[in-house]
């Protein structure tokens, strides 16, 4: 049992994915990430993210309270904290830690044991159809994203395990796999 941790391209279906899982195996921690941005409606703090301040965040960075962080999008800033990882393990539960590239690079220097997994799309196709169908981004952010997702995969390569989420279900299947449950 360890760290299991899963990246790739927006739109892909990484939080689906995570939650079917989840859902399947309760035993499995999942990462809650922190932010500076605010809540959206429905969300719950500490369930869906940690909302933090701009001064929280700086001393969890400072503290090394954060396996990564990132700034998104060049608005607000997103981390793992480094404690609840660390005590899901203690209790020998497995961890899978749902995070961007830029995230999982720093995982590898931060956790070199994680276990990697790319979670690629079955086609640039769906990928693209995938974020429209989102419906939640405008023309301009959708080809930003689209920009993104290119780069991060070519990206590909550096991950031990690529999963090809052609079914969520199929997905979770894998994933399962590689934890050992």
């Amino acid at each position: 049992m360890g760290v299991l941790v899963v990246s790739g391209p927006t739109a892909v279906g990484k939080g689906t994915v995570v939650s079917a899982l989840r859902a399947a195996h309760p035993e499995v921690a999942v990462s809650v990430s922190a932010t500076t941005r605010a809540p959206r409606p429905g969300e719950v703090n500490g369930q869906h993210y940690f909302f933090v301040t701009d001064e929280q965040f700086d001393q969890l960075v400072a503290d090394d309270g954060l396996l990564e962080w990132a700034l998104v999008h060049g608005t607000h800033r997103y981390g793992t904290p480094r404690q609840p990882v660390v005590d899901a393990l203690a209790r020998q539960h497995p961890v899978v830690l749902e995070i961007d590239l830029q995230g999982a690079r720093q995982v590898r220097e931060t956790m070199p044991d994680a276990q990697q997994v790319f979670l690629a799309p079955p086609s640039w196709d769906e990928l693209v159809s995938r974020l429209r169908g989102r419906g939640t981004e405008t023309e301009e952010q959708m080809a930003r994203r689209l920009r993104t997702a290119r780069q991060e995969l070519a990206a590909q390569s550096e991950f031990d395990v690529t999963v090809v989420n052609d079914t969520v279900e199929h997905s979770v299947e894998q994933l399962v796999h590689l934890l050992g449950l």
